[in-house]
């Protein structure tokens, strides 16, 4: 990607960004409009979180409720549902409004996503504490999962499901902690790079590509695979899975640094984002892996830098 691309990227994020918080009007009409469909949600939690970083959480808080109620109203006179956007406003604004409030108030974007992810590991550990039989709060969604595996002629894994129901269970768990902590982290990355761009209140919290979750985390995650394996506890080693998996975000930091650096040249860094849509579980775990291990032993110390503009850009 030549400078020119580059730059012309960083205007038209730097626009987006500059029109949204230039007026109230213009935040509600982004949030509504965003909030709207689906596929726009995560654009909408990112929306939120340059929001709260640029206007502070009462007036993002004063948009985001403005912008449902518009939602609630169009649904009404269409006579349509307004279960949707109701259940977006709990699943995506509202974590959207505190994981910016968090960044805001540790003013570090790698001590944010720390506490993210100590936030994940704490899901998974309330979820074994309050739901004594994971099956049966899982099986409708087995179910539905098992009939829709048949009816694609896949009955290898609808037979899978059936067999090893415990298993299946604790699979989903994992799954939906997860999902819900990747989604999270994506939108606050997406909304500190656009409040990034504009140069103006929030500053410099720190770059994505300098993302280190520390061996504190990576220490916590050993000793947790130790204990569980010991003891045979499966909620601590849901806790333990949950805590290595977060790392393939590290992984990812470490990709971008090393492009940005001169050492990966840039199809590299699109074929890994391409490749999730296809290798997404085996390539999350290989980044993992490589997130892991520079917790450790801090690679991009190691890389002599051919970059002097490495602290430039996010």
């Amino acid at each position: 990607m030549s400078d020119a691309d580059r730059s012309g990227g960083r205007s038209f994020g730097q626009s987006v960004a500059g029109w949204v918080v230039a007026r109230p009007a213009n935040a509600v009409l982004a949030l509504t409009a965003t909030l709207a469909l689906p596929i726009l949600q995560i654009v909408s939690g990112a929306l939120l979180v340059l929001l709260v970083l640029e206007r502070g959480v009462r007036d993002a808080a004063i948009y985001a409720v403005i912008a449902l109620a518009l939602l609630i109203g169009v649904a009404a006179i269409a006579q349509t549902s307004a279960v949707p956007f109701t259940v977006s406003a709990v699943t995506v604004l509202l974590p959207s409004l505190l994981f910016g409030l968090l960044l805001q108030w540790t003013r570090s974007l790698t001590l944010a996503l720390q506490v993210s992810v100590l936030l994940a590991a704490l899901a998974v550990l309330g979820f074994a504490i309050a739901v004594k039989d994971p099956v049966a709060y899982w099986e409708p969604v087995m179910q539905a999962l098992i009939e829709w595996a048949r009816s694609n002629e896949l009955h290898l894994q609808a037979d899978a499901l059936v067999a090893e129901p415990v298993m299946a269970a604790n699979m989903m768990t994992l799954a939906f902690v997860l999902t819900r902590w990747t989604l999270l982290a994506v939108i606050v990355l997406f909304g500190y790079a656009l409040a990034r761009s504009l140069e103006r209140r929030t500053g410099d919290l720190g770059r994505f590509r300098e993302l280190n979750l520390g061996r504190v985390l990576a220490l916590t995650l050993a000793i947790a695979s130790l204990v569980a394996w010991l003891l045979g506890a499966v909620w601590l080693q849901n806790v333990a899975i949950v805590l290595f998996a977060t790392f393939w975000l590290q992984g990812l930091a470490v990709v971008h640094w090393l492009h940005a650096n001169g050492q990966l040249p840039t199809f590299v860094v699109i074929a890994t984002y391409a490749l999730m849509l296809v290798l997404h579980v085996f390539l999350l775990m290989a980044l993992a892996i490589f997130g892991y291990t520079d917790a450790w032993f801090d690679y991009r110390r190691r890389v002599p830098r051919k970059n002097t503009d490495l602290d430039k850009d996010l």
